[in-house]
């Protein structure tokens, strides 16, 4: 892991992919399985196609126990198109088309404005308090959350209690970090390229007596009945991509899945915390103990708004020791380190060794 030009990539997404899976994709880049073409030739009607489209959302479900009233869709557009998607194939669950978006962070905040096209919006600021302080519309179509802020590195480490509301997850950056109970969802959607692989996949998990009631202006690419109705293939899905993530799907299986993954990144999470936290003010996370994500962390140097010329040398000298991509969101600034899946455990140690050593020479 230490040899020399070793390259740790903690970036936000696209985000590192296990190394196994890296190389099995260069193997098959030219001849996928004796075929004689490539992975990114392959039609998408062939037998091949389906059957690792097939496999990919059984990994799916079988890594998150996904019940079988529920179906399991690839589609493009990132979470931006489902920012829309949401609203066209649910809002009108009811006449007035209201509902009910919890703000926590930049992604939530986007997904507001994209719906505010559909309908009216009742917008819940939150610090991921109790739920019951929520002021939530009785008469909303759905009430929809963001899991994880990438940006500004907050996590749900609980399910919101909607009583019989129907709930909208976006785990973008927390999908299959974790166990989860899928049932006390209606949809849940998350790109690839964060914990299961590269960009331009987006998986969502829909309830299926959610899929009759998108709006007439609905275009059939994002309907999810219709995309359900076509296996994912309504029109030409991202194979490469659907490939990848397959792979990683397997990593994560192999490697004790969705339980092992949460174990493994409270360990992670937790040695960067400790650095933060006992470096007297050096380090600064400015996200709240109890609603810290375990995935994204955001810290400052030196004040609470961070030192330009410190953050500089940092960054500077964690390039020169092969570690990428820590540089915070250009919205906040600062330093950000994220922790997905495929980020090892040596990874993290690596980046610790460096903080504890760029504070110590701060000291002196």
């Amino acid at each position: 892991m230490d040899a020399p030009g070793y390259v740790v990539n903690f970036g936000p997404g696209p985000a590192k992919l296990p190394h196994s899976g890296l190389l099995e994709i260069q193997k098959e880049l030219l001849d996928y399985k004796g075929i004689g073409i490539s992975i990114l030739e392959m039609s998408h009607r062939s037998s091949n196609f389906i059957k690792m489209i097939n496999n990919a959302e059984n990994l799916v479900r079988e890594l998150l126990a996904v019940p079988d009233n529920y179906e399991v869709i690839f589609v493009q557009g990132g979470g931006s198109s489902q920012f829309s998607a949401v609203p066209l194939k649910l809002i009108g669950l009811k006449a007035g088309k209201s509902v009910d978006y919890v703000v926590t962070g930049a992604w939530s905040a986007k997904a507001v404005e994209e719906a505010k096209k559909f309908g009216t919006i009742n917008i819940v600021h939150s610090k991921l308090g109790n739920p019951s302080t929520w002021s939530l519309n009785p008469d909303a179509s759905y009430v929809y959350y963001c899991a994880n802020g990438t940006v500004h590195g907050v996590e749900f480490d609980f399910i919101p209690d909607v009583k019989r509301a129907v709930l909208v997850c976006d785990m973008f950056s927390n999908f299959l970090s974790k166990p989860v109970d899928v049932s006390k969802f209606d949809v849940i959607f998350s790109g690839a390229q964060k914990n299961v692989g590269s960009a331009g996949v987006t998986v969502v998990i829909v309830r299926d007596d959610q899929l009759r009631f998108a709006l007439r202006e609905s275009t059939s690419v994002l309907e999810c009945k219709v995309q359900a109705g076509n296996s994912s293939s309504y029109n030409t899905p991202p194979c490469f991509s659907i490939y990848i993530m397959g792979l990683v799907l397997e990593w994560i299986k192999n490697n004790g899945g969705a339980a092992a993954m949460e174990k493994l990144s409270s360990i992670k999470s937790q040695m960067i915390y400790e650095i933060t936290d006992n470096s007297h003010g050096f380090y600064i996370c400015p996200v709240e103990p109890q609603n810290r994500s375990k995935m994204n962390i955001p810290f400052c140097i030196g004040n609470v708004k961070g030192d330009d010329a410190l953050v500089k040398r940092f960054l500077d000298k964690a390039f020169e020791l092969n570690m990428l991509s820590l540089k915070g969101h250009r919205s906040v600034g600062g330093i950000q380190a994220s922790l997905y899946n495929s980020v090892t455990i040596e990874d993290v140690q690596k980046l610790a060794a460096f903080m504890k050593n760029f504070l110590e020479m701060r000291q002196l």
